[in-house]
């Protein structure tokens, strides 16, 4: 009797044994069907041992259903809103409350460029900036705030933006986000500090000839009676030359505002290149400060038309002209030339063998009042505006401009155009 019971108990235990291992195996497949919000799928019915357990594996399943279904949800909502404000030219941000961004449209990315999937992203690894991430914590909070200017540093780069926000609830109702939008300050900020240069430097060039023109009146004024008529002679051609200054630094002056202006009035008209290049070359060899240089034209016959405005044209080279023939020696060779570099472009240049410039003054020639030599250049008669007025010719044409030069070898002003303009 004794092996008997001692043989059922054995039996029952392992009965038991491998209800409770199944079950444990059931739970944990539940619990894994939770955390993968995937639908719980019993695989025995060893489980239906423990009380209530059908029940509890239909609300877990339930429970996961409808998770799923506001997850889903709440993807299709920021996909519907990404899809509404992708298209605004104004900048839309929507960080939660650990900073990650959940929308960024195609404006914000435009911004920073160097970022090119912003969701799901810590907002400090794309805006370093602490002033705004202080905004976006205040905001958050529900602070209220008025529009603010911020400075982005991107790398090398820096970016001005003016940001608005605003707290908004999440999806779920459990925490705050909030929503930005965000306007690229930065070309404004750019022109604006064109601007202030530009003023400064028109300021300080129109300055310096009205100054000496004053000073000299003032001397004539005070003592014409007294004053020799050697020393009275000098002093009215020093006023004729630097009124003759004052007059060209206004005119270039008003070049410049008809070519940036919205009808600067250029006419394109077919352009014959080589018959071009030989008439300057052949009108500047017969001028006084050209008679004393050596001044070719090499222009092919391949070079053929271009669709261009002759006028403008002809100041574009009359004015590389005047420069070489200003800071380069008497006897100095000057050339006039081209050739094609594709089928629908031209190059052209004017070179010279005279000093040439430094390596570091290249890339701000074309700029506004620029000189290499500030004493020379006034000293020539140059208002500083040449250049800046031949790149924005050539780049009404379509073409671009650049300057190469090795200091003592000489300098060469290319360009390359195209043949027809686009309509």
């Amino acid at each position: 009797m004794s092996v008997f019971l001692a043989v059922v108990f054995l039996l029952t235990l392992l009965f038991l044994l491998r209800v409770m291992w199944r079950q444990n195996r059931a739970l944990g497949e539940l619990r894994n069907a939770v955390r993968s919000s995937q639908p719980f799928l019993q695989r025995d019915r060893a489980a239906d041992y423990l009380p209530g357990w059908p029940a509890l594996t239909g609300t877990v399943n339930q429970l996961i259903t409808e998770n799923t279904e506001l997850r889903h949800q709440r993807t299709d909502q920021l996909t519907q809103l990404e899809a509404t404000l992708g298209n605004l030219r104004e900048a839309v941000l929507i960080v939660d409350e650990s900073n990650y961004i959940h929308l960024a449209n195609r404006a914000l990315r435009e911004i920073f460029p160097g970022a090119r999937d912003l969701v799901n992203l810590r907002l400090e690894l794309i805006v370093r900036s602490v002033p705004f991430l202080d905004y976006v914590r205040a905001t958050r909070a529900g602070q209220p705030l008025p529009r603010q200017e911020f400075e982005i540093i991107d790398r090398q780069n820096t970016h001005w933006i003016e940001a608005s926000g605003a707290p908004i609830p999440s999806p779920d109702g459990k925490s705050q986000w909030a929503l930005f939008v965000i306007h690229d300050m930065t070309n404004q900020r750019k022109l604006e500090r064109v601007r202030r240069d530009f003023v400064a430097n028109a300021s300080h060039e129109l300055r310096t000839p009205l100054s000496i023109i004053k000073g000299y009146i003032e001397t004539l004024v005070d003592g014409h009676q007294t004053m020799s008529l050697e020393d009275r002679d000098k002093f009215l051609k020093t006023i004729q030359r630097h009124s003759e200054r004052l007059k060209a630094i206004i005119d270039d002056l008003l070049i410049l505002s008809r070519l940036e202006s919205a009808t600067p009035g250029l006419t394109f008209a077919p352009v014959d290149l080589p018959a071009l290049l030989q008439g300057i070359a052949d009108d500047y060899r017969r001028r006084p400060n050209g008679a004393d240089h050596v001044i070719v034209a090499t222009a092919p016959e391949t070079l053929g038309l271009v669709q261009a405005d002759a006028e403008k044209l002809t100041q574009v080279f009359g004015n590389l002209l005047d420069n070489a023939l200003k800071y380069t020696p008497k006897g100095a060779r000057l050339e006039l030339g081209g050739s094609v570099t594709g089928e629908n472009e031209v190059e052209l240049f004017v070179g010279d063998n005279g000093p040439g410039i430094p390596a570091a003054d290249l890339l701000h020639i074309f700029e506004r009042f620029y000189r290499v030599d500030k004493g020379r250049s006034r000293e020539t008669g140059g208002t500083g505006l040449g250049l800046s007025i031949v790149k924005h010719i050539v780049q009404m044409h379509g073409g671009r401009v650049w300057a190469e030069s090795e200091e003592g070898r000489g300098l060469a002003i290319r360009m390359r155009l195209p043949r027809a303009q686009r309509n």
